[in-house]
């Protein structure tokens, strides 16, 4: 291996003919492809996609929804998990409405030290890819919510905010966690991070990047970090 370090090495430095060599030969390499024959290969990549998503449904069907529903407490109908089968940490019940949408590039955390954690998810739900749900007590997600991409529902820190005890490796405190609520209808855009101890009202719309630390009412735009409202949802008379 240090041989092998070495001699990139020494190509890279190119302070004699052979270096160069070597280096410009390796280049050319790293470089190289076929000429591209558009009906053969536009035809080649249809057949790739057909194959990757026949893999992939089979995948779901047979492996990752059965695993996954062995975690849930109810029958779920209609769930339907994409990217593979999301991770479950902890001791968290789940609860699924009908119909949830759910990436499989997705985090599911119940507080170890909490007595009984319950991620409960109502009707017509999409939870995007790489969201976190960390449920210190409860979480309830209502009919009609949508989770985009890389959203936080941060129920418990994980860490106590003493540093001493940090250091230690000591839970978080009860004082640190609370409960979450989003009401039916709520829109949160991606990458948004709503804290312990939150309500957010039914229809309610929160921008992209927001952090949510107070409760907002139903039927508002709301953004920022902390997140405040923006403006009201409702319709003019």
């Amino acid at each position: 291996m240090a041989g092998v370090v070495a001699l990139k090495q020494w190509a890279k430095r190119r302070d004699t003919p052979a270096s160069r060599a070597i280096y410009d030969l390796a280049k050319a390499v790293r470089g190289a492809r076929v000429p591209v024959i558009r009906p053969l290969h536009r035809t080649l990549y249809g057949l790739h996609l057909g194959i990757r998503n026949a893999l992939a449904e089979a995948g779901r069907i047979l492996w990752w929804t059965p695993l996954f529903l062995s975690r849930v407490e109810n029958s779920a109908p209609g769930l339907r998990l994409y990217s593979g089968m999301p991770q479950v940490i902890g001791p968290l019940r789940i609860r699924l409405g009908r119909d949830v949408r759910l990436s499989g590039i997705s985090t599911l955390i119940g507080r170890s030290s909490s007595a009984d954690p319950v991620l409960s998810v109502g009707d017509n739900v999409d939870i995007g890819w790489q969201t976190t749900i960390s449920v210190g007590t409860k979480i309830e997600i209502g009919n009609n919510v949508r989770l985009a991409g890389r959203c936080m529902l941060a129920g418990f820190p994980g860490h106590p905010l003493d540093p001493v005890a940090r250091a230690e490796g000591k839970a978080d405190t009860e004082e640190q966690i609370g409960d979450i609520i989003l009401e039916n209808d709520v829109w949160l855009a991606t990458g948004v991070m709503v804290m312990a101890g939150v309500r957010i009202g039914h229809g309610t719309v929160v921008a992209a990047g927001s952090v949510v630390t107070k409760d907002l009412p139903p039927m508002v735009l709301a953004a920022g970090a902390p997140a405040r409202v923006i403006r009201s949802l409702e319709p003019s008379a």
